[in-house]
């Protein structure tokens, strides 16, 4: 048992209990509550559980080479893309759809991480490159996915408006543009609420990690600046990208 262990959270068979009773809690409340994503909430706890077991075990051993850790930099892009695709359109994700959707989830964050590590400003190391993406991959698909969900919800409920539209001689990529974009632009909220509140309200978890593993608490500061920056960088990029995509019925 390692002292930043003890420090974040106390790991013993109670600890388990507690998961399994705080598990229990969201798929009950989902249930009962009628939001129709207790099944979803079941699969999820239990995917979480088998990938950070695999991540622990193939983890170690994948940031040793750079070019192990790039190929899993890749296939975490691929796993985003079509989780993404699954939720942009309500509609089970293709190979089609997923392809689409690597360009608002993982080109922004590839083309970032690779400049960094040329740069110098990232180490050319798995520790480094591999949480870095992870992190930026995770925001740029939770951005896809409620972009692209919203954008999709409002073209069908106004869809009287984008006919309307049209009928005004609007190109039919311009006329749901035009209805989809400030519903899709929502998507970025979170990200920005979360930034401008870091401090206040939340201490991110790159901050206390950092502490905890003996950084001092400015460099911890100054990362977890870069973090949230980042997030915001393509998140914005995710964003834009899958409003245009679904207006030109591409996703």
């Amino acid at each position: 048992m390692s002292s930043i262990g003890d420090t974040v959270v106390r790991i013993s068979p109670t600890l388990a209990v507690v998961v399994v009773v705080l598990a229990g809690l969201a798929v009950t409340t989902n249930y009962l509550g009628q939001t129709g994503y207790w099944r979803d909430t079941v699969v999820a706890t239990l995917r979480a559980v088998v990938q950070l077991a695999a991540l622990a075990a193939v983890l170690g051993v994948v940031i040793q080479k750079l070019w192990a850790s790039a190929l899993f930099v890749i296939a975490m892009g691929c796993v985003a893309a079509w989780t993404s695709a699954g939720r942009v359109a309500h509609r089970r994700a293709t190979f089609r759809r997923s392809l689409r959707c690597v360009l608002p989830v993982a080109l922004a964050t590839i083309v970032i991480v690779t400049v960094m590590v040329m740069i110098g400003v990232l180490p050319p190391t798995g520790l480094a490159v591999i949480p870095t993406a992870g992190i930026m991959f995770g925001g740029a698909m939770n951005t896809t996915s409620l972009a692209g969900r919203r954008a999709h919800d409002e073209l069908v409920t106004r869809r009287g408006e984008v006919e309307a539209a049209l009928s005004l001689g609007l190109l039919p990529r311009d006329a749901r543009l035009e209805i989809c974009r400030p519903a899709a632009s929502d998507a970025l909220v979170p990200g920005i609420d979360q930034t401008r509140s870091v401090g206040l309200v939340t201490i991110p978890g790159a901050f206390v990690g950092m502490v905890l593993g003996g950084a001092s608490t400015t460099d911890a500061a100054i990362m977890q600046l870069f973090v949230l920056i980042s997030l915001l960088a393509v998140s914005a990029i995710a964003a834009v990208i899958t409003t245009e995509m679904v207006a030109r019925e591409l996703l």
